[in-house]
């Protein structure tokens, strides 16, 4: 089914995003670090042919929102999730996203049905992981004189292919619809802090779902397993963006939890 780009303004800046319209459950999705509402939109499409309504969210510094914001705390984050919820929802996130759904789950757990976190955790980090991808992101050779070079230099993965299916065209190239700096900034927020209170304070059914290939670490996994009533799936063949290296997978698994 086909999507309706909308826009949000909040806190000085402008959210877009993808919407399916339904009379069905609300279900909001959350992208990962450097992704868009673009690489969503598939599971989107899937879950609005049910009748859902669903919005998947460009988070402020990625996709069509504001590309500079000043503010990429976490808190602004989870505020920008809660102005998208009309009404309690699902909250549906991948890696970052999955930290700022958990987030939203304990703070507004009145919003929030359930929540489903696709190979995120509660953050925290033992070396500076947001230098190394901010460094990688700073060395694209953008602009990209067209899709054959940015093919060439991004591979040929899933995740590379989402990220040409969203590349900005400008009149000097083809640019990716985020700033190196911003994503560091970003995910430095994730990274600052293991936010084992907040998990604690979750009460509403969580879904951790895990690529057999992810990236998660095992302890912190094994630990959030540990909470009662936590669900725990594991992806066969998928590595850390499970919903692009198994979109039937994962479509099929998220129609039968909202059913």
């Amino acid at each position: 089914m086909s999507l309706d780009r909308v826009w949000l303004e909040r806190d000085g800046i402008r959210l877009s995003a993808l919407r399916a319209d339904g009379d069905g459950v609300p279900v909001v999705l959350l992208h990962g670090l450097a992704g868009s509402a673009v690489e969503l939109a598939p599971l989107a499409a899937g879950l609005g042919a049910d009748g859902h309504q669903v919005v998947a969210v460009d988070q402020r510094g990625h996709g069509h929102s504001t590309r500079l914001p000043a503010d990429v705390s976490r808190a602004a984050y989870v505020a920008d999730a809660v102005a998208f919820l009309d009404e309690p929802a699902w909250l549906i996130g991948q890696s970052m996203g999955a930290h700022t759904a958990m987030l939203v789950a304990a703070a507004r757990p009145d919003l929030v049905r359930g929540l489903v976190m696709i190979e995120g955790g509660v953050g925290g980090a033992t070396d500076d992981y947001p230098a190394r991808l901010g460094s990688w992101f700073a060395g694209w050779p953008a602009p990209f004189a067209d899709e054959a070079a940015a093919r060439e230099f991004l591979g040929d993965t899933p995740m590379a292919r989402a990220w040409l299916a969203d590349l900005e065209a400008r009149d000097d190239g083809l640019w990716p619809r985020f700033d190196a700096d911003i994503m560091e900034a970003a995910i430095r927020g994730v990274a600052s802090t293991a936010c084992w209170p907040e998990w604690r304070r979750v009460t509403a059914q969580t879904v951790l779902v895990q690529g057999e290939h992810g990236n998660q670490d095992p302890d912190e996994v094994r630990r959030m397993r540990a909470k009662p009533g936590v669900r725990h799936i594991v992806v066969a063949g998928a590595g850390h963006d499970v919903h692009l290296d198994r979109p039937d997978e994962t479509l099929q698994f998220l129609r039968a939890l909202l059913r």
